[in-house]
């Protein structure tokens, strides 16, 4: 494959991003998940970022706020929800790219945690862990391996704990559930 470019997300982009989570999941959970959060302004267009060959949207990843709540403390973090690259592009790095690009970026902008849900196998060669370590829960039923943390400045995780709260759109469009 030729190279392709990592760029931020552009207003004209929301068709080819639905598009490439739809076919990355073979279902529109993911695609409407987005649209909800960039409705909702939960979207920063920096820490939407997509992967473009010649011309095509291939992959997109996104960053977005959520907060880690422990009696009346909040801790500012971000989600990585959702990454996807279509089908016809998997397998070539293209997801690492954006994973290790959009870190970037949020280190560059001055975040201190990020959470996923994700494969076990996959997230911590980026250097995920176990969000339980660290007292982080989930608000869902989630196996404890796939929920994860990953502190962007060393002890960012010092002394935070609580359940992580995502915002509305990832309940109303059944994010936690499909």
């Amino acid at each position: 494959m030729d190279s392709y470019i990592i760029r931020p997300e552009l207003p004209t982009d929301a068709a080819a991003i639905f598009e490439v989570h739809l076919q990355a999941f073979a279902q529109d959970g993911e695609s409407r998940l987005v649209n909800a959060l960039r409705e909702d302004g939960n979207i920063n267009p920096d820490l939407s970022l997509v992967a473009v060959h010649d011309g095509r949207i291939i992959g997109h990843i996104l960053f977005c706020r959520i907060a880690i709540i422990s009696g009346t403390v909040e801790t500012a973090a971000l989600a990585l929800a959702p990454l996807g690259v279509h089908q016809d592009y998997q397998c070539r790095g293209i997801g690492a790219a954006l994973i290790e690009t959009g870190l970037e970026e949020c280190r560059r902008l001055g975040h201190r945690i990020v959470i996923v849900v994700g494969h076990p196998g996959y997230y911590p060669r980026f250097g995920f862990t176990a969000a339980k370590e660290s007292g982080i829960s989930a608000p869902f039923p989630c196996p404890d391996d796939a929920f994860m943390a990953l502190p962007l400045r060393p002890g960012a995780l010092d002394g935070i704990g609580g359940t992580v709260r995502y915002p509305v759109a990832f309940d109303t469009v059944g994010a936690h559930t499909s």
